[in-house]
């Protein structure tokens, strides 16, 4: 067995680069012929693709930004609508207090009418049974105290007169 000689290995010719060369060169048409175009095509393709990718990017982060700014807009608009609600709200608490303060003042109005009849019935009610007591007692004194004898209704009729024109005056 030979020894082993690294000089051999690492040698370079001039041959071996020019055949290097002439391989390389040669390969190179080859490719050219044939692959070329579609070399070319796959990364004109691939160079599309990517260039897609980034557009269609770019147009959905502006959707995505359009869609943002309508969801902040609607947020503050949001703020104002709850607001309005809310005066709203108050506005109606207000009349409907308002309208409940109207009715608690009629009724106590129409409870004070009733009340005011009530009393002028019963004082209607108080007169005429003061006019008959009167009346009667009025019709035992005359009786006792004239002793003659004079009819009885005809003697109702002058006692009623009597207290009708006292009635009228103000007790």
């Amino acid at each position: 067995m030979d020894s082993f000689n690294i000089d051999n290995y690492l040698r370079i010719s001039l041959t071996d680069v020019l055949l290097v060369c002439i391989s390389t060169f040669l390969i190179v048409l080859i490719a050219k012929k044939f692959f070329w175009d579609k070399l070319l095509a796959y990364i004109q393709k691939r160079q599309d693709m990517i260039q897609d990718n980034i557009d269609s990017s770019v147009k959905i982060k502006e959707e995505a930004q359009s869609i943002k700014e309508r969801y902040d807009e609607k947020m503050k608009n949001a703020g104002k609508e709850a607001h309005a609600i809310l005066e709203s709200a108050r506005a109606s608490a207000a009349q409907e207090k308002q309208q409940i303060l109207n009715q608690t003042q009629d009724e106590v109005v129409r409870l004070k009418k009733q009340a005011q009849e009530d009393i002028e019935r019963d004082k209607r009610n108080a007169q005429k049974d003061m006019k008959e007591a009167i009346g009667s007692v009025a019709l035992e004194i005359s009786k006792k105290l004239l002793k003659k004898e004079v009819d009885e209704q005809e003697q109702k009729k002058y006692i009623d007169d009597f207290i009708d024109e006292a009635g009228s005056a103000k007790w």
